[in-house]
C-alpha cells in the first residue's frame, strides 16, 4: 500500500474477529515501532504485548470496553522519562516518542490487514497493576491489535483550511 492510502484507511476499531495475529506480522508491527524516530534517539520506552487469552476479566480493567479485549492482543506503550531526552525548557519529551511508536504500531497494522484503536482513557493505576510495570515506566497508550468485524466505516476530518496557518 502507498503510505497516504494507510493513512486514509486508517480509522478506530471497535469491533473485532477472534482471529489470531499471525507471529510474522506481530514482528513486523513491533520492528516498525523500534525503528521510530525518538529525541536524540533514545529509544526510552518499552511496548507491552499482552495476549487476551483468558486475561479478558482482567485486562478490562485497564479499559472497561468488551471490545477493548475481542483482539486476541493488545498492546501498550510505556515512556522510560529517566531515561528521555530533555529539552532546555525542561519538558521531557517521553510522551511524545511514546506517541510517535504508537503511532508506527498503528500504521503498520493497518497496512498489514488489521485494526487498532488509539486508547489513551485507560485507568493508570489499573495498567500498572494488572501488567506488573514498574515505577520506571509510564503507561502513554494502548491499541488492541486484530482483524476488524466491519471496515465499512467513513472517517471525518476537518479541511486543511481549518488546521493549517501560513505565516
Amino acid at each position: 500500500m502507498e503510505y497516504l492510502d494507510v493513512i486514509k484507511k486508517r480509522y478506530s476499531v471497535r469491533s473485532y474477529k477472534p482471529d489470531q495475529v499471525e507471529q510474522e506480522k506481530l514482528h513486523i508491527i513491533l520492528e516498525a515501532a523500534r525503528l521510530a524516530p525518538t529525541a536524540a534517539n533514545r529509544q526510552a520506552f518499552k511496548i507491552i504485548v499482552a495476549d487476551t487469552n483468558g486475561r479478558k476479566e482482567e485486562l478490562k480493567k485497564i479499559y472497561n470496553r468488551d471490545w477493548f479485549v475481542e483482539a486476541p492482543l493488545i498492546l501498550g506503550v510505556c515512556a522510560i522519562p529517566g531515561e528521555n531526552w530533555v529539552r532546555s525548557d525542561k519538558k521531557n519529551y517521553s510522551d511524545v516518542d511514546a506517541a510517535i511508536v504508537m503511532d508506527h504500531i498503528i500504521l503498520t497494522a493497518t497496512d498489514l490487514g488489521l485494526g487498532t484503536c488509539w486508547i489513551g482513557a485507560f485507568n493508570l493505576q489499573a495498567a500498572r497493576h494488572v501488567l506488573a510495570l514498574d515505577d520506571t515506566l509510564e503507561p502513554i497508550a494502548f491499541t488492541p491489535v486484530g482483524y476488524a468485524r466491519d471496515t465499512n466505516i467513513k472517517k471525518i476530518r476537518k479541511s486543511l483550511d481549518d488546521l493549517v496557518v501560513y505565516k
